[in-house]
């Protein structure tokens, strides 16, 4: 058999059964945005997901000649080693010698102070897709500063591990906060770019801040400006090179955290302070004849629930492709459903606030609406939940489709 018969056999394969080309996230596309920065002063809102290769992003644009003037961090901060929900401060990073601005601390979107100077602002963040996970509000928040400046905007643009897949509650604007800011569902099924493409093309954004893009955009300027990944789809499946945080330090507890991230507004752990964070959880209250495990104090988790007792409960832990089965592509609602029809002391399951208000409780942010609680309270089964969130659902993912950059 010939090589050149061999090779066209290999070409006729590669295009009708999709060989796979290994995905690359917009930071690889050096061509396409370095000529934007060369010669400005550059804001840089990174993480220790923001790599290149092996290198991150930083010191990659530093050894290129770009001049960074100041890095923004997210939650966790900019190394990425704060525990959940820590405030972060201003500091001086050491490798580097540059300031870094805490954007998840006394303050979550740049100042005018902090941007003076600055020609444009460079953002790459790894996100999971999910909705109550911070770094969407850290994007929106970012988007309402540099706007207001009026300043360039360029997304680096990073695969969605839980791309593949739309479900969960639509947030009510009345649960607004900083695990939900917007009208999506839980898992919204968008990258950082597509999301960022929604928030101006549906006017999410403050009034003040949409009216100077929309003023822009009319007269040729787009403030914000996406590099996409190469070779992505949403059915892509895409393992992190990166930790996204320290409680999600492997694929299976990023494909859980979906659905086991409600039991934060509940008594029981969620598995922080366990190597399996996400993929297990329980409480010691609950039969001993369940999985077993212990919290432990650790970095990342200095405070888990139940610090050295052992918790009863249950385990979807599992190699990710395991747990990926587990999971499916929906939120599995019935770890919270058996865990509340099991749980002895129901008035006590989810944590309510010093007021007593259910509508306050921290559950109904993640949820995104008071519903979920009472339907769990209330004894609903799973299906008539689900069938709940369909209309909204269904809205959502015509507004999300005007917005997609990958198949």
């Amino acid at each position: 058999m010939s090589k050149v018969f061999v090779f066209s056999l290999a070409l006729i394969f590669s295009i009708f059964f999709g060989q796979a080309q290994p995905v690359l996230p917009g930071a690889s596309n050096l061509p396409q945005y370095l000529p934007l920065l060369k010669g400005k002063q550059v804001a840089v809102f990174a993480n220790q997901t923001s790599t290149l290769g092996q290198t991150h992003l930083v010191d990659t644009l530093l050894r290129k000649g770009i001049n960074i003037k100041v890095i923004f961090g997210p939650e966790h901060g900019f190394r990425g080693t704060a525990d959940a929900g820590e405030k972060v401060g201003n500091y001086v990073d050491e490798k580097t010698g540059i300031p870094v601005i805490s954007l998840y601390g006394s303050k979550r979107r740049p100042s005018p102070q902090d941007l003076e100077g600055v020609d444009i602002v460079l953002f790459d963040i790894q996100d999971v897709g999910v909705r109550f996970y911070t770094f969407i509000s850290s994007l929106e928040e970012l988007m309402e500063g540099v706007i207001a400046a009026k300043k360039q905007l360029l997304i680096l643009d990073r695969p969605n591990p839980n791309g593949h897949y739309v479900d969960g509650p639509v947030l009510d604007p009345a649960f607004k906060s900083f695990v939900g800011m917007q009208p999506v569902p839980v898992v919204y099924g968008m990258t950082m770019g597509e999301y960022a493409r929604m928030l101006v093309g549906e006017k999410w954004i403050s009034a003040s801040s949409q009216k100077i893009y929309d003023s822009l955009l009319n007269k040729g300027k787009n403030l914000i400006k996406v590099i996409a990944c190469k070779n992505y789809t949403h059915q892509t499946v895409y393992s992190l090179p990166v930790k996204p945080s320290p409680n999600l330090p492997t694929m299976s507890s990023i494909y859980s955290y979906p659905s086991t991230c409600f039991f934060e507004g509940t008594v029981l752990s969620e598995g922080r302070g366990t190597a399996t964070p996400f993929q297990v959880f329980g409480h010691p209250s609950l039969s001993t004849e369940l999985y077993s495990f212990t919290p432990k104090a650790m970095p990342g988790a200095l405070y888990p629930k139940f610090a050295d007792q052992t918790c009863y409960g249950w385990t979807i832990s599992g190699s990710s492709d395991e747990v990926k089965k587990k999971i499916g592509n929906k939120i599995q609602l019935s770890f919270l459903i058996n865990a509340y029809k099991l749980f002895p002391d129901k008035d006590h399951f989810f944590i309510l606030p010093k007021s007593g208000e259910i509508k306050d409780a921290f559950f109904n942010k993640l949820a995104g609406n008071e519903e979920l609680m009472l339907q769990i309270i209330a004894g609903e089964s799973e299906e008539s939940i689900r069938k709940s969130w369909e209309p909204m659902l269904g809205e959502f993912k015509v507004i999300r489709r005007k917005y997609l950059l990958y198949k």
